[in-house]
C-alpha cells in the first residue's frame, strides 16, 4: 500500500560515499582528541576554577572548530589547506596534551595514528 523510498547505499542520510574503515578510525580519533583535551584540562590546572573552564571549554571549542571547518558537512566551506590546518591544530593539541602530562607513549601512538589517518583521508578527498 505504502511504498517506502529507495535509499542509496552508503552513509545514513543518503550520502553516496560508502563507510570505510578509515572513517571509523577518524571518528574514534576525534572522540579521543576531545577526551584528551578534557583530561589535560582536569590534570594540568588547579581545581576548581581554572580547571572547569578547560575541562568543558577546550573540548567544546575544538568540537565547534571541527564542525565549522573540517567535518564532512562543514558549515564553512574551505579549501584543502584550511581543512588541513584545522585538523593539524586539533589533533596536534591533543597529541601535545599527552606529552605535557608525562605520558609520551600515548601521545606518540595517537599522533602517528592521527597523521596516517589524516594523510589517507586527504588523499581520498583530493583524488
Amino acid at each position: 500500500m505504502y511504498d517506502t523510498p529507495k535509499r542509496r547505499p552508503g552513509r545514513p542520510g543518503g550520502d553516496p560515499r560508502p563507510l570505510r574503515g578509515n572513517d571509523v578510525l577518524r571518528l574514534l580519533l576525534e572522540i579521543f582528541a576531545l577526551f584528551s583535551l578534557a583530561f589535560w584540562g582536569y590534570y594540568a590546572w588547579p581545581w576548581p576554577l581554572p580547571a572547569i573552564f578547560f575541562v568543558i571549554g577546550l573540548p567544546a571549542f575544538a568540537a565547534v572548530l571541527w564542525a565549522l571547518f573540517r567535518s564532512p558537512r562543514a558549515v564553512v566551506k574551505n579549501d584543502p589547506v584550511g581543512k588541513a590546518i584545522v585538523e593539524i591544530a586539533v589533533m596536534g593539541a591533543a597529541t601535545y596534551t599527552w606529552f605535557s602530562l608525562g605520558i609520551p607513549i600515548v601521545g606518540a601512538v595517537f599522533g602517528v595514528l592521527a597523521l596516517v589517518s589524516g594523510v589517507v583521508n586527504f588523499r581520498r578527498e583530493n583524488a
